[in-house]
């Protein structure tokens, strides 16, 4: 592959990250470890309670996430999504312009979208989520230009609330010869979208990747024997079985790998950077072995830290694990 840039497409949301108390989650009606959609009012009131709590601010969003993981790899990418215009959206703009990240974002009428995450002292997340003017995104804001001097486009499955935007997404790359990496995202996305997925999948999506309850609820089986189904239905499967590693089939080879053992802190983003080091691997023209185990080794960094960005020691730990498996 000679073009080895990676363009991504997904909600940009600004992850925003507070360490809080138990009782603070009794107190605003949140469900512990939950993942619920607020409004605009509703996210409003909970920001304005911590405002006197020390937070973390990130560009964020699924493809976002895997895409600034790439960044930090050294591969040069792209990111499509809208952003308000305020505060927020200058701060998400340019948390991707910091990491040489192309920034085609479109302006909405809506506010930027954020994704709070209260994390409790037993590592627990819950996150309250405001979508925002993410979901303004739009076939207009998908011009061919923007797809131009990129090898892979990575979506993400929460764009198939949008279907016609997710197949606009589709149809271009494959105007453009690219290839197609997708995230199934959540389980949810796959159960209420059961029948599509296996409609749209074949024939346009050539890398997918799926945690173990995607998996299962795709195929209906295990994650042992869903990899199989689903490597005949693109050209490329991955599942990711967390602290038990991953497996990985094409055509041509199998792959499974165990785990990097790790203190979690948080697990946030694990997928989404599992993505980004397997990703690399490809561009590389690695085994789905050592694609695999650069994946599970990034996840592992992530997970050391609170929220989905790695610190400098653990991008330099990843370099030269790069490095020794060139």
């Amino acid at each position: 592959m000679q073009n080895k840039r990676v363009l991504g497409i997904g909600n940009a949301l600004m992850d925003i990250l507070v360490n809080v108390e138990d009782e603070f989650l009794k107190k605003n009606g949140l469900q512990k470890g939950s993942m619920q959609l607020v409004d605009k009012d509703l996210a409003n009131r909970l920001l304005i309670s911590v405002e006197n709590y020390e937070k973390k601010y990130a560009s964020g969003g699924s493809a976002a996430n895997t895409i600034n993981g790439l960044a930090n790899l050294g591969i040069e990418c792209g990111y499509i999504g809208k952003i308000g215009n305020d505060d927020l959206g200058d701060l998400f703009k340019n948390g991707l312009s910091k990491n040489n990240i192309n920034p085609l974002l479109s302006l909405g009428k809506s506010d930027t979208g954020t994704a709070i995450t209260f994390i409790t002292p037993d590592s627990e997340r819950t996150f309250a989520t405001y979508l925002g003017a993410a979901l303004e995104l739009d076939t207009d804001d998908l011009t061919t230009s923007k797809f131009i001097n990129y090898s892979i486009v990575h979506l993400e499955a929460y764009l198939i609330g949008n279907k016609q935007l997710f197949e606009t997404a589709l149809r271009i790359a494959k105007e453009m010869k690219m290839l197609v990496s997708l995230d199934l995202s959540s389980y949810n996305i796959v159960e209420s979208n059961y029948e599509y997925l296996h409609n749209i999948i074949p024939g346009n999506i050539d890398i997918l990747f799926a945690n173990e309850e995607e998996a299962k609820a795709l195929t209906r089986k295990n994650a042992e024997d869903a990899i199989h189904d689903l490597s005949n239905i693109c050209k490329l499967a991955i599942v990711k079985l967390g602290d038990k590693g991953s497996i990985a089939k094409n055509s041509v080879e199998f792959a499974k790998v165990e785990s990097h053992k790790v203190k979690a802190m948080d697990t946030t983003g694990a997928g989404d950077l599992y993505a980004s080091g397997f990703l690399y691997g490809y561009l590389k023209d690695w085994s789905l072995e050592k694609c695999a185990k650069l994946g599970s080794f990034v996840a592992a960094k992530v997970v050391e830290n609170i929220g989905a960005q790695i610190n400098d020691s653990g991008w330099k730990e990843i370099k030269n694990l790069v490095l020794s498996m060139i």
